[in-house]
Formats: C-alpha cells, structure tokens, sequence
C-alpha cells in the first residue's frame, strides 16, 4: 500500500499506479525515472525488527516528499510502495523549453533529492535515473528501477576513480613542477641538474603510466556480461603472466613463485584475465617483499587466484588499493561476474584474490 504522505501537490503514488501512468506517457517520449534506495532499510529491518525498519521507512518517506516539494513540477509524480526501500520519480513534466528531461537534468535532480533527505535524516541513498522508452506494467518498471540503480553504482564508481585519479596526478605533478622550478630560479653544478632532471623524467613517465591506465580504464566495457561469455584457461593465463614480468621481478631481486596444475577455465575474455593479472602481479612485485606467490584454486562455480606477497603487509596495501591498476582489475573482475579484494597473505604481507565463475561443464 502507498503512503497517503503529499508533497505540495504531489501524492506519493503506488508503484503499480506509477507504472500505468509511465506507461501511458511513454507511447509519447521516453520517461525519465529517478530512483532512490535505503539500504538501511533492509539491515535495520535483520537487527532491530519490523518496527523500526517501518519507522525509518515513514521517516524516509517524509523527507523524500519534503525534498521533491520545490524541486518537481506538479504534473511529475512521485510512487514508494510500504515496506519497499525504493523511491522512485517519473519526470513526466516538460521543460520550459518543451523537451522531457536530460540526463543533466536527471543527475542534478537526484543529488539534490539525495541531499534533501540526508540534511533531513542523516541517511544516505543510493540513486540512479533511467528512461523508460515504451509502455509495460509494474514488472517494467521494477526492470528499470533495477537498471537506474545499476547506472548510479556505475556512475559512482566512475566519479571515485576519477577523484582517485585526481589526487594521484597531483603528487607527480607536483614534484615536476618543483624540480624545474629550482633549475629555473636557482643555481646548480651539472652533477646536481643531472639528478633533477632524471627526477623530472622518472615523475614525468610515472605520470604517463598514470594517465594510460586512466584511459584504458575508461575504455573498459562495463555493460553486463553476456551469458555465453567467452572463456580461458585461467591457470595458463598465470604462467603466461608470469613470464611476461619476470624481468621486472629479477631486477628487484624478487623471488617470483608459480603454482603449476591442470587447466582452471574461466568465464572471462582472454585478453581481460590477463590484463587483471599483470596488474595485480606487478603490485605485488612494486610494493611486495622479496617473494611473490601466485596459485590457483577451482571450485563448483568459481576459479580463485591467489597473488601473496611477503610484504609490508594488508594495512599498506588497503591505501594503495586507490591505486589504477588496482582499480581496472576490480572493474575487470566484476565485469565478468566475479570480484577482486585484498587481504592477509599467509605469507605475511598481502594477498589479492581474483575470483572468477567458473566455465559451464567443469
């Protein structure tokens, strides 16, 4: 049942209410939809009861409604079903200049309905916006109220990579920037301009790396994977891993150990697991102590590798997870279904772990 709560005009709808009137609109233009969800609901519910979880729900409500008055225009509407943790706008309005909304639009309304309801409740909302382009009923809409989510995660990632991004750009920067400086204003022995200079040079292809990461993460295909995903042999993507970074290995006098087995196919493009798994090792080897394990465990339904290190140890290795190659493995592995997180090494230091779903028939 919908609450009766009314917002200047706008009486908080019933999402089957909603999906008649969206698909109705929809024969004529596509519908944007912005869609907030509590996901304290779901948890207060689990560890306080049914009571409280009703009570944060109410609250919500009355601030979703408050937030939308002043923001949406009278002939938008907005829907939440009791006991849901959903709360959705149809953007049924034209502009002033008589075009539905754009997905500037739509981003500007949902962080200030986001804002509203955290300055009124302290609670934070995921959101995300989607534009229904032909009429269906309630499973429609719960379709894109599924796929506005979605967007959102993606979108949200993407701004905490490029803010991550920002705030490593800067140090390199920064150290160019310092070292030119001195050699312009100040005077210096040959010897000492040398030094700076090769420091400049080091910053400046530290940057570079930076800067192609950041590109081949955005390059990423982050739509959802395909059923019948192209698929590896996990365990020879390893070995050939490996040996493309032994040199680096042996020029830091790491000790690089690999675990030999039958074949691991994975769901996963070839090219894709291997990127994931140079990134990875090569963490392992910059930041790692003097050996570097990588082993491979098959199960019913997943594939796990194991990249140990002996190294400083997890609390080090959390810091640098802002880190891009970190990051495009993460993207990589959850693009294909899986995850990638960090942990303890049994060896000490840290441990990241790929795990991946397993082919069909193995």
């Amino acid at each position: 049942m919908a609450s009766a709560t009314d917002s200047g005009g706008h009486r908080l709808l019933s999402l089957r209410t909603l999906a008649t009137r969206v698909g109705h609109a929809a024969q004529r233009a596509a519908v944007p939809l912005l869609v907030l969800r509590l996901p304290e609901f779901q948890e207060t519910a689990w560890r306080d009861g049914s009571r409280a979880a009703h009570a944060l729900e109410r609250a919500t409500a009355k601030a979703f409604c408050a937030a939308a008055r002043g923001i949406m225009r009278a002939s938008d509407a907005l829907a939440h079903d009791r006991g849901s943790d959903r709360f959705v706008v149809a953007m049924l309005a034209n502009s002033r200049e008589g075009r539905r909304a754009s997905a500037a639009d739509c981003r500007v309304m949902l962080e200030r309905l986001v804002a509203g309801i955290a300055t009124t409740t302290g609670r934070r909302m995921e959101s995300g916006w989607w534009a229904v382009e032909r009429a269906g009923g309630s499973a429609e809409l719960e379709h894109a109220a599924a796929r506005a989510l979605e967007r959102g995660a993606r979108e949200r990632e993407r701004y905490e990579f490029l803010a991550a991004v920002g705030h490593e750009l800067r140090t390199p920067l920064a150290s160019i920037r310092g070292y030119l400086e001195t050699l312009l204003e100040e005077e210096s022995d040959a010897v000492q301009r040398r030094q700076f200079l090769e420091t400049a040079r080091r910053e400046a292809l530290r940057l570079a790396r930076m800067v192609d990461g950041m590109l081949e993460f955005s390059l990423l295909d982050l739509s959802p994977p395909a059923l019948h995903a192209e698929c590896c042999d996990v365990r020879e993507r390893i070995v050939a891993a490996a040996d493309v970074l032994a040199p680096l290995a042996r020029r830091r006098a790491i000790r690089l150990q690999v675990e030999r087995g039958a074949a691991a196919p994975a769901r996963i493009e070839r090219e894709a697991c291997m990127h994931a798994l140079l990134n990875l090792t090569e963490n392992a080897i910059r930041y790692g102590g003097a050996t570097v394990c990588l082993s491979c465990c098959t199960e019913a339904e997943s594939v796990t590798v194991f990249i140990d290190d002996d190294g400083p140890g997890f609390t080090e290795a959390v810091v640098r997870g802002h880190g891009l190659g970190l990051t495009i493995a993460r993207a990589i592995a959850e693009h294909a279904g899986g995850e990638m997180r960090l942990d303890r090494s049994p060896l000490g230091g840290t441990r990241a772990q790929l795990r991946l779903p397993a082919a069909a028939g193995t």
